[in-house]
């Protein structure tokens, strides 16, 4: 079984910046992939950012168009962790941001932590 606990939400202003943690613990084998996906009230839960293996056998990163150039997506492979640094913050990136880790075909998902952007 894999468990996945994010950490780092909370409110900020537009324009702050929040980063975002994920650890993963139980059966984790290597070349599994992880990102991050968001839901906001009333809408589907979308990708945000993703940590895909590459075709050199390492991982290179994929966003969706709204947060590319504002987000930054990294893993620590020997801590079992992603990141997802969140700069330029808007109000429309408030949502619940869930952390997402595919091994084999089996998904796996963070129970979500709450980002708030407001003033």
């Amino acid at each position: 079984q894999v468990r996945l606990v994010e950490s780092g939400g909370g409110l900020v202003q537009p324009g702050g910046s929040l980063r975002l943690s994920c650890a993963a613990s139980g059966s984790i084998f290597s070349g599994n992939v992880m990102g991050w996906y968001r839901q906001a009230p009333g809408k589907q839960r979308d990708l945000v950012a993703m940590m895909r293996v590459s075709a050199q056998g390492g991982y290179s990163p994929d966003y969706a168009d709204s947060v590319k150039g504002r987000f930054t997506i990294s893993r620590d492979s020997a801590k079992n962790t992603v990141y997802l640094q969140m700069n330029t913050l808007r109000p429309e990136d408030t949502a619940v941001y869930y952390c997402h880790l595919i091994q084999g075909l089996t998904p796996y998902w963070g129970q979500g932590t709450q980002v708030t952007v407001s003033s």
